[in-house]
């Protein structure tokens, strides 16, 4: 399952990597510090490799999380039902949930950091497809 992993933290990218190929989660990991160099190279290869799985850090500098989101909504129909994304958060904020309800792409938001249990979650969910996750 190829999985897309986009955080400004390079040790938070580091743990959660380890956790995901411990938990036997994907075979393909990409990581990430930039939304932007995600953002086009998910573009790039849109037609040919959509990842299953996005996990999304929030707040990062030149692009957030958000932006990222909106971003994708030319892509939204391609990727619907293909690709589920993950935000992954430190924020406490009420309000980045119920602004994740609104896309329609954002299968769940986890406050970091991720753990085995929220993958195997995960993994449960995705197993009829993203689209049920």
């Amino acid at each position: 399952m190829e999985t897309y992993l986009i955080d400004d933290d390079y040790l938070a990218i580091y743990l959660t990597e380890q956790l995901l190929r411990a938990e036997g989660f994907s075979n393909s990991i990409c990581t990430f510090q930039s939304a932007k160099e995600a953002l086009a190279k998910l573009v790039k290869e849109r037609e040919t490799v959509v990842p299953h799985v996005v996990f999304l850090d929030l707040n990062m500098p030149e692009m957030d999380g958000w932006q990222f989101l909106d971003a994708l909504a030319p892509y939204e129909e391609k990727l619907r039902g293909n690709c589920a994304i993950y935000i992954l958060t430190s924020s406490l904020a009420l309000a980045d949930l119920e602004k994740s309800k609104h896309y329609d792409l954002v299968a769940g938001l986890i406050h970091k950091p991720l753990d085995s249990e929220e993958i195997r979650a995960i993994q449960s969910r995705l197993e009829d497809g993203p689209a049920s996750a």
